[in-house]
Order: structure tokens, then C-alpha cells, then sequence
């Protein structure tokens, strides 16, 4: 009789326990050998332009005051809190109309929604060279960014400073895929061509580096699902405590009786 109880209740916590297996990373590297020159890097690292991005554009040259004026001047309140403003030449954001086209200080209105940030600078430099020699254009996206949610450490944002991300990166800037989370299905969503696509990724597959979401783009989401254990602690967490507790209470009390009845 002892040996039913002891069996009743390991099977019950083995059924609540997470394998190493599907804790792990990479299951297969001892045998994988997977190439690193996805395209997809370059395609992250020259992103496309949307509707409502915010860039800093800086235009230097030799000659800065000659490129001084393709500068925006920054707009900057007194610390008297008055209305009053004062500029001084700075690097400035500028964010993406709604009809995609920003406004370049002496070239005008520029449509550039739809451009590759290469395109851009390439664009930049051609309108620039006729006022200015040489000049050189460096373009940021201060507002590149993934958003990680689910079973990770902390769901966040994580920024694209340097424009190039990976979904382990973005994973290891939350705290990681807890215990509970399925690392064999995680969500990825992405807006492409006014459409939003999701796909979902094995973490437990060294293939996972050849999937074009490896390489996070810029407003995507990552989405960690929970395992069975979680969504049986997270609903049901009484129901089994009470459960647990009858168990352990009818095997006492089976176990006394029979201990009774022998003697």
C-alpha cells in the first residue's frame, strides 16, 4: 500500500516537472553546423523607412559652415519656464508624415517613406553635394525598438541602437525565457507590406539561425507562450493544492487502517 501512495504522488509531481531537454538551448549543436551569413542581417542593418519613424540626421563636411545649414537647430525652453525660446545648431529629430515625407532644411520636402535607410543617405548626398563637397551623412533611428512579452524575466522594450538585433539578444535584455516558457514556440510578429505575419520559432533548433526572424526588424514582437505547468499554476493553483491535499490525506488515512487491520 505504501508503494500505491508513493507511486500516486510521484507521478503527480512529475507531471508538474519541466525536462532539462526542453530547458535547453541548441538541442542539436553537437551535430548541427549551420551557416552564419544570413541575409537577413543585411536587411536588418538597412532597414525600410515607415510612416512615423524618428531619425537623427547629422550632414558634416570639411567645411562645416557650409554644412551647418542642412543641420536642424534645436528648440530649447528657459529655465525660467517662460515661452521664450533660443536655438543653437544641434542634431534634431525628424519624424515621418503621415503622407511619408519629412522636411529637410533647404532641399525642401522630401518623401522618403518606402526608402531603405541606404537609400536615404545616398539621396541625402546627391541633393547635398550641389551646396557642399563632400559631405557625409549619418543616419540614426532613435525610435528602432522590439517589444518582448510573456514568460521572459520582464517584458520590456528593447532598443536597435546600433540597428542590428537577434531574437537571443532581445530575449537576454528581459531576463531570459523563464522555466514556464515554451522555447520551442515563440511568437515573432511583424508588420511587412501593411499586412501583420507571424511565426513562430524553435529555440531548441540550432536551424532557428537561418529563419529570416532571427534578425529582429524594428517594431517587432516577441512573444513567449506558456507551458502547461504554468497555465495549470496560474488557473488552477487551489484546485490542485486541494487536490495534493485530499491525496495525501486518503493515502494517511488508507495507510492507518491497514496498519490497524493487520495488527
Amino acid at each position: 500500500m505504501k508503494k500505491i501512495v508513493f507511486f500516486i504522488l510521484s507521478a503527480m509531481l512529475l507531471s508538474s516537472c519541466v525536462t532539462q531537454k526542453k530547458l535547453t538551448y541548441f538541442n542539436d549543436v553537437e551535430t548541427a553546423r549551420v551557416k552564419i551569413d544570413n541575409p537577413q542581417q543585411q536587411v536588418q542593418a538597412d532597414p525600410v523607412i515607415k510612416v512615423g519613424d524618428a531619425m537623427f540626421v547629422s550632414v558634416t563636411a570639411l567645411d562645416m559652415e557650409a554644412a551647418a545649414p542642412f543641420n536642424l537647430p534645436a528648440a530649447v525652453l528657459n529655465t525660467s519656464r517662460s515661452t521664450n525660446l533660443s536655438t543653437q545648431p544641434s542634431l534634431q529629430c525628424y519624424t515621418v508624415s503621415p503622407e511619408g515625407t519629412i522636411d529637410f532644411p533647404i532641399l525642401g520636402t522630401l518623401s522618403i517613406a518606402g526608402l531603405r535607410k541606404s537609400e536615404l543617405k545616398a539621396l541625402l548626398e546627391e541633393r547635398i553635394s550641389a551646396h557642399v563637397n563632400n559631405p557625409i551623412i549619418i543616419i540614426s533611428f532613435m525610435d528602432a525598438y522590439v517589444t518582448v512579452m510573456g514568460e521572459v524575466g520582464g517584458p520590456r522594450r528593447v532598443g536597435m541602437a546600433n540597428g542590428h538585433l537577434t531574437i537571443l539578444e532581445a530575449l537576454a535584455s528581459s531576463g531570459d525565457v523563464t522555466p514556464y516558457g515554451k522555447r520551442n514556440n515563440v511568437m515573432v510578429m511583424r508588420e511587412e507590406n501593411g499586412e501583420m505575419v507571424f511565426a513562430r520559432l524553435n529555440l531548441n533548433s540550432a536551424d532557428i539561425i537561418q529563419s529570416p526572424y532571427y534578425y529582429l526588424h524594428q517594431n517587432d514582437v516577441i512573444y513567449v507562450s506558456p507551458n502547461r505547468v504554468r497555465a495549470v499554476s496560474s488557473q488552477n493553483i487551489g484546485l490542485w493544492l486541494s487536490m495534493v491535499s485530499t491525496v495525501a490525506s486518503a493515502a494517511t488515512v488508507i495507510v492507518t487502517v491497514v496498519s490497524l487491520t493487520r495488527k
